[in-house]
């Protein structure tokens, strides 16, 4: 079968196109799936830019959908022909997060998607939402089940709340339709004028120029008449948490979901502390998650947004596109 290695972490140069034999097929507790797509998250390029140092040789790629083409004994919950997409933890089925590494997420610990055939434990997927391409089910995976977990099991979202995000990029753009299905206001930022005018035209409420706007914090508590939003969807990290914080009502939520800005720095605590607000960081999300979130799909009809499709043999290229910043949505590989 064709697969995508990573002949040692630390660029793109690094990543190779090889044939690797053929899985079989699936023993007691398994499933053979034939993939044709996966999607590209910042998290993956950690790995393959070697931020994020994984095995030498991973196949990399932590998303993955597919059609299911055999069952091993005792599997029930899928059959041959079923459509498919992968969980990002495959042993957290539900219940409290108990995993603070990525030691058995696809694509890091362990191998990824960037193949055509896998033969995995049942636990490493669950059925795509139906009318789904593979691709926009790829989406799924990471960005979709973060942008869920944080806005609605963490973040309780209702109708009538206000939403902020950051950016426009996958894990955003999700939160935005997420929470105008939901019969939520939206804020969204951008440093471009071009994506600004994207995200109104699906629905975002108010857009903000962050570069122009540089102290929009304080802008997006005016926008809501002084009182500040309810969540925030929080990817900047350090460099944007503090205007975050001044944007978010007394008691909201920030979830704090990446850290394009850097692993560490200053938090103003007094200010969160007086203002009482919660922030919850979070990894994407367990398999009941993704179940729940895929059953949400099915009855809103929400499809994702995506940028660019790319052949697996161009996955150096798809990264480059993601590592400029020039997508809006999500950038998939389709095989």
């Amino acid at each position: 079968m064709k697969s995508i290695r990573l002949r040692q972490p630390g660029g793109l140069d690094h990543l190779e196109s090889v044939e690797l034999p053929d899985p079989g097929e699936p023993r007691t507790g398994e499933v053979r799936v034939r993939l044709h797509a996966s999607s590209l998250n910042f998290h993956d390029l950690g790995v393959v830019s070697g931020h994020m140092p994984s095995g030498d040789g991973r196949i990399p790629m932590s998303d993955g959908a597919g059609v299911v083409e055999a069952v091993g004994p005792e599997v029930t919950e899928f059959a041959s022909g079923d459509r498919v997409v992968s969980t990002f933890f495959p042993g957290w089925l539900d219940g409290r997060p108990e995993i603070a590494d990525f030691s058995t997420t696809p694509g890091d610990g362990v191998d990824g998607y960037a193949r055509e055939v896998v033969v995995a434990p049942w636990t490493s997927f669950t059925h795509a939402p139906r009318g789904y391409s593979h691709a926009e089910a790829a989406t799924l995976t990471t960005a979709g089940l973060t942008a869920w977990r944080a806005l609605v099991e963490n973040g309780g979202l209702r109708a009538g709340d206000s939403v902020l995000v950051l950016g426009t990029g996958g894990v955003s753009i999700f939160a935005l339709q997420f929470a105008k299905a939901m019969g939520a206001a939206v804020i969204a930022t951008s440093s471009s004028e071009e994506k600004l005018e994207r995200a109104k035209a699906l629905g975002a409420d108010h857009v903000l120029n962050y570069r122009s706007e540089t102290q929009w914090g304080q802008r997006v508590r005016d926008l809501t008449g002084g009182r500040g939003v309810d969540h925030v969807i929080e990817v900047g990290g350090p460099g944007t948490l503090a205007q975050s914080i001044t944007a978010t009502r007394v008691g909201g939520h920030i979830a704090l979901i990446g850290v394009l800005t850097g692993r560490g720095g200053e938090v103003p605590t007094a200010a969160m502390m007086l203002r009482q607000q919660r922030l919850q960081g979070l990894v994407v999300g367990s398999r009941r998650h993704q179940i729940d979130l895929v059953r949400a799909i099915d009855a809103t009809g929400i499809k994702p947004v995506i940028d660019r499709a790319f052949a697996l043999a161009d996955i150096a290229e798809a990264f480059e596109l993601q590592r400029s910043g020039g997508h809006f949505g999500k950038i998939v590989l389709e095989f």
